[in-house]
């Protein structure tokens, strides 16, 4: 049986599970196109403020199945090709989606199951979780984006030794380089998650979503061009019947209730 995508709505946060535990969540065709379509749906459903992906029994997720690896492997080329073009617009749709999207990882996040984590906005990781690229020890190279995201994130030199030597690295290790945000105790990562979602369920989602495009762009704009993005975003977040809100509670002295 192929791994599948389970949804499920806690108040105002979707969870995505990346399902097959007997494979540690191995990824499938199936569950890549369940996610971009899932994170479709959530775009425009303003009850949703915010994503969390997590895996299955106790893992996050493997990175490919590597039986079907080989399977595709003796069809020929365009059959791993449709699978890569399915995974990277999994990778893409978690990107561009325009609300938070948290991942909650325990154990295992190998190969594209690292690439996953890596391109969500957020990470919350159990104590024992362990993050490797596991490419090289079956003679392979990176998928998913995890070159990208990381070669922006780390120095050269530790990303060489990461993809070359495929080496683990645990939740502490990459919360002390940035890419982890939150280390809990074991089995505690997605309700860890859920507690942030929750936390950003509160804020503006206006300014939430605009902050994470300013964020997103940054990368490549000139400084002129961020700071003149800057002034619109900032301006049309002003005149945001969300940013009244904001003022008047600040006044007053209470939470805000924003809408």
């Amino acid at each position: 049986m192929s791994s599948e995508l389970k949804t499920e709505r806690h108040a105002a946060t979707l969870v995505l599970t990346l399902s097959d535990p007997a494979t540690r969540n191995t990824l499938s065709e199936q569950l890549v196109s369940a996610g971009v379509e899932a994170l479709n749906v959530a775009e425009s459903n303003d009850e949703i403020r915010a994503v969390v992906l997590h895996g299955d029994g106790g893992h996050f997720c493997a990175g490919g199945n590597l039986r079907g690896l080989h399977a595709r492997r003796q069809a020929g080329a365009h059959a791993q090709l449709q699978m890569l073009d399915q995974l990277h617009q999994f990778i893409e749709a978690l990107r561009a989606f325009p609300k938070p999207v948290i991942a909650a990882v325990e154990g295992a996040a190998a190969g594209a199951g690292f690439s996953l984590a890596l391109a969500c906005d957020l990470i919350v990781a159990a104590e024992d979780a362990r993050f490797i690229l596991s490419h090289a020890r079956v003679g392979l190279t990176p998928d998913g984006g995890a070159t990208w995201h990381l070669a922006r994130a780390l120095p050269r030199q530790l990303v060489h030794q990461w993809v070359w030597l495929a080496e683990p690295a645990s939740a502490r290790q990459l919360q002390a380089h940035g890419l982890v945000n939150w280390v809990t105790d074991s089995g505690q990562a997605l309700t860890e998650a859920l507690a942030v979602a929750e936390r950003l369920a509160e804020m503006a989602p206006n300014a939430v979503t605009d902050a994470k495009q300013l964020l997103q762009q940054a990368d490549g704009a000139e400084l002129t061009e961020q700071l003149e993005a800057e002034r619109d975003h900032f301006i049309e977040n002003l005149f945001h019947p969300n940013a009244a809100e904001g003022l008047h509670a600040f006044f007053e002295k209470r939470p805000p209730r924003f809408r």
